[in-house]
């Protein structure tokens, strides 16, 4: 039993987990309530919930096939006892689990006879199958299979285009969306002489996140969404041209003195790769897309060049400096 607890103002609220299963390797369930809440809370964070769940959380999957051999899509080819159609579609199926940005290669080199599964899919590293035993294929004569695949990390879904079948490329409709269902539903109760409200959650996932570990990435989604206005300060707000333009906090990491500090060290960080600093996941990923290797390329980036990087938060501008700052491998004592 999982229980949290959350001071806001006089009440404390609750939540627990109290059903949680895996009906197979490929759908997780749990099921969670949160309470109590005055009257209309419940169906307010159940509806939020609800749609970050489905739409907010990123995910990652195959969306590109290309083989020199397939003339089109529908086409069969001797020895493969599934059509084309059939592989691609298979592959479609394949679930993925990721903290990468950007696209990644992948590809498939098997001799037959035998079944192709995904375990057969040579990945990038930090990318794994959840489900081994995924079929794609089955080889009944002893040909080879050489398929290169093309792997994203998105949110929501992406319909595919129109087939290059010219290189005998093919895209495929993307779902990376990790969580497969979600519903909320509301109890209300009287406690004293007070109206209350439990609220449950029940969510449905593909195995590449727990229905926990989505619960807290839709939290802070959610979260995140509302940061701006919690430090929205008027003189980070101009008018010009009947238009709002905000500009970026500046940060401790670029006072005076800690620009002279720092100006003294940086030929030094020439040599010191983020990969030695302790930069999250997410953070490290992208700067490394953005081509920032060491320390002393990110000092020399400005903020603005900063939140250029897509994905990258204004809240993780101040983790970075804090990161920089604080470092012992950067100012050894």
């Amino acid at each position: 039993m999982i229980r949290e607890k959350l001071k806001v103002s006089t009440q404390t609220l609750q939540w627990k987990c109290v059903e949680s299963r895996v009906d197979s390797k490929r759908l997780y369930y749990g099921r969670f309530i949160m309470f109590p809440l005055m009257k209309g809370q419940a169906d307010t964070i159940g509806i939020a919930m609800r749609r970050i769940l489905l739409g907010e959380i990123e995910g990652t999957c195959i969306t590109r096939a290309k083989s020199e051999k397939i003339p089109h899509e529908y086409s069969t080819i001797v020895g493969i006892q599934e059509s084309i159609h059939e592989i691609l579609m298979n592959l479609k199926e394949v679930v993925l689990r990721s903290n990468l940005y950007g696209t990644r290669d992948a590809s498939i080199s098997f001799k037959g006879p035998g079944c192709v599964t995904a375990k057969d899919i040579i990945l990038p590293p930090s990318v794994e199958v959840i489900d081994n035993t995924q079929h794609i294929a089955n080889l009944t004569e002893p040909i080879n299979l050489c398929i290169e695949l093309q792997i994203d990390r998105k949110r929501g879904y992406r319909i595919k285009t129109l087939n290059n079948i010219q290189d005998g490329s093919y895209t495929l409709d993307a779902v990376f969306m990790p969580v497969r269902n979600a519903n909320h539903s509301i109890h209300s109760y009287v406690n004293g002489n007070k109206k209350q409200e439990m609220l449950f959650l029940e969510i449905w996932t593909n195995g590449s996140l727990t229905p926990k570990e989505a619960l807290y990435e839709a939290s802070r989604n959610l979260i995140d969404l509302f940061i701006p206005f919690l430090h929205a300060e008027e003189e980070n707000l101009k008018f010009e041209n009947n238009q709002h333009k905000m500009t970026l906090p500046l940060f401790t990491f670029h006072d005076r003195l800690v620009k002279e500090k720092l100006r003294k060290k940086k030929k030094e960080w020439k040599f010191i790769f983020i990969d030695q600093l302790k930069f999250p996941p997410r953070i490290y990923n992208c700067l490394k897309k953005s081509n920032i290797h060491t320390a002393f390329e990110l000092f020399n980036k400005t903020e603005e060049d900063l939140m250029k990087i897509e994905h990258l938060r204004v809240e993780d501008l101040q983790n970075i400096w804090n990161i920089l700052l604080y470092s012992k491998l950067l100012f050894p004592k």
